[in-house]
């Protein structure tokens, strides 16, 4: 054995302000639930507000590429001959 002191009020400093963030995101999440009930009972769609969400955490060269591929792929795949497909035995 060392003579190493582990400083445990130290190490119980951390700890405890780890599990009072984990409480308060538990809450925030709760509180972003109660919001997309709210959203989702005034008849508003909450996948594509969850896509705003997405869009409007990105910078607009992000998006701006995204929707080009987007739209190349489309492109792609509407010009492309249909596959034929193995009849079943």
């Amino acid at each position: 054995m060392s003579d190493v002191t582990i400083p445990g009020g130290r190490i119980r400093s951390f700890v405890e302000r780890i599990e009072n963030i984990e409480g308060e995101l538990l809450e925030l999440n709760e509180q972003k639930k109660e919001v997309f009930s709210e959203a989702k009972g005034e008849g508003f769609d909450v996948k594509i507000l969850k896509e705003i969400i997405k869009l409007r955490k990105q910078d607009q060269d992000e998006r701006d590429e995204r929707e080009s591929l987007l739209d190349l792929y489309m492109r792609a795949m509407e010009t492309a001959p249909p596959e034929k497909t193995a009849k079943a035995a």
